[in-house]
């Protein structure tokens, strides 16, 4: 990877306007894996104005040569799979089998349902006999992504923008940022005009917030902490752009009587896949008393039985934690638990045995949790696990309502009617029953503090367009 201090503009790896090298540090070893350059506001100024240039042109180029080049980039991506896989591996701690299957495979498989969603996409449709209307393309797009889930993310936000029509700058997480670099090259492999991709590295408070601010941009779409999306809104509001904001979570994972045997272990695995680094994670769970003692059992032996090692190593096993901040926030997190009251089941604080280097956190498992705890209230981001008991089905509806977040739930039961139920009744933007997972294309995005907006498939392409109303059209 030749480009790591520059930037992607106007169809150009350019060098930054001012020297400014950040070292980007492997969590496995915690030495540094790279250095790249932080942008200036002069690198955001000329990605904005390089897309700006760009937009009139991309905006009305045909739909079959936007689908022509969004299928190059598949086939791109595909080919070069592997580097993308051990980029992503070195640089948020996603082990082997995990970034091959799952960080490489979200990619590509929402590349694939943007394909076949942009193919039946009507962006003119008739309202009347006279009346047409049309979803034109919004703008100029700023695209803010995280380090925990890189090309889920950046795939999610750059592909229905373009698809739209159109054009963006790329910002992505500076911790893990060498897959958004690799990405871009795929970009200009594939072939995309001058100007209507552009990426600059950098952090949240420089170019994160020039992006956000910026008078050129027509919209933001976020993913990461509600905390920082709250500054995101704030910071865009005196332009009135777009936010599209995809936040924080706090799933509940409801498990009643009826649930299938090993409901309780597969939802501790769930909880601590991707280092509990994901913001749909299951993490508070709810079973009914019949079967409390034996979900507890459950998921005692699951954390104990969860191997901790380096990235490097294949086989199934969790990572580290990304960075020594999130090792260090997980860490008080989990000691606050112990020191508020909460039961530690398995787990706590420090390093696993054996691991005396890297920001390895033990996967860690949490009983009598009370609702004014901290661990029960805050998004951890790490492989913590609350289990607590409930009584009723109305019981657990408030319980799992009560939080902030609302991104997804999680339901065991085989009463077709009680899942139904109780899925109405979750305030959530996503409801998972049964492990059955969302099919290509599904609509994803939270209430609530979890933020607003959807990603994915043709809802994806929607986030991107203005919607104009013309009578007399015919």
């Amino acid at each position: 990877m030749s480009n790591l201090k520059n930037f992607y503009i106007n169809g150009q790896w350019v060098a930054p306007a001012v020297a400014n090298d950040f070292d980007v540090i492997n969590p496995s070893n915690e030495e540094v894996c790279a250095t790249i350059s932080l942008g200036s506001q002069a690198d955001t100024d000329a990605a904005v104005a390089a897309a700006r240039a760009a937009f009139e042109d991309w905006a009305f180029t045909p739909k079959a040569e936007k689908m022509a080049l969004i299928k190059k980039l598949l086939e791109v991506y595909n080919a070069r799979a592997e580097e993308m896989a051990q980029a992503m591996s070195m640089e948020m701690g996603a082990p082997q089998k995990l970034a091959r299957a799952q960080q490489v495979g979200a990619g590509s498989w929402h590349l694939e349902g943007f394909i076949k969603a942009f193919e039946n996409f009507e962006f003119d449709t008739p309202f009347t006999d006279t009346e047409m209307t049309l979803r034109e393309p919004i703008g100029v797009c700023a695209l803010i992504t995280p380090w925990n889930w890189p090309m889920n993310q950046i795939v999610l936000k750059v592909v229905p923008a373009l698809a739209a029509g159109c054009t963006v700058v790329l910002k992505p997480s500076e911790i893990a940022p060498l897959s958004g670099i690799l990405f871009s090259e795929f970009m200009d492999e594939a072939g995309f005009p001058a100007g209507v991709y552009n990426m600059v590295n950098g952090d949240g408070p420089g170019v994160g917030s020039q992006l956000s601010a910026h008078p050129d941009v027509d919209m933001v779409s976020f993913t990461g902490s509600s905390r920082a999306g709250k500054l995101i809104t704030k910071a865009a509001a005196d332009t009135l752009k777009r936010v599209s904001l995809e936040l924080g979570g706090k799933g509940a994972n409801i498990i009643f009587a009826d649930a299938r045997d090993n409901a309780a272990s597969d939802g501790a695995m769930r909880c601590f896949r991707n280092t509990g680094q994901s913001c749909n994670a299951p993490t508070r769970m709810f079973v009914e008393r019949s079967r409390y003692d034996e979900a507890v059992a459950q998921v005692k032996e699951t954390a104990e039985n969860t191997k901790v090692a380096p990235a490097s190593e294949d086989g199934n096993h969790i990572g580290p934690l990304v960075s020594e901040a999130q090792f260090d926030k997980v860490q008080d997190l989990i000691q606050k638990g112990i020191d508020e009251g909460a039961t530690l089941l398995a787990g706590g604080v420090g390093r696993p045995d054996g691991l005396n280097r890297g920001f390895f956190a033990k996967p860690t498992v949490f009983t009598d949790v009370t609702p004014d705890m901290t661990i029960y209230k805050e998004e951890i981001f790490g492989p913590v696990l609350c289990v607590m008991p409930f009584d009723s089905e109305a019981e657990v509806i408030e319980m799992a309502n009560d939080t902030p977040y609302g991104l997804t739930n999680y339901i065991q039961t085989e009463d077709t009617e009680k899942r139904r139920r109780v899925a109405r009744r979750l305030r959530s933007g996503m409801v998972e029953t049964n492990g059955s997972g969302f099919a290509q294309g599904s609509p994803f995005g939270g209430y609530k503090q979890s933020g607003n907006g959807r990603e994915g498939g043709a809802f994806g392409i929607e986030e991107f367009l203005e919607v104009k109303a013309v009578s007399g059209w015919n």
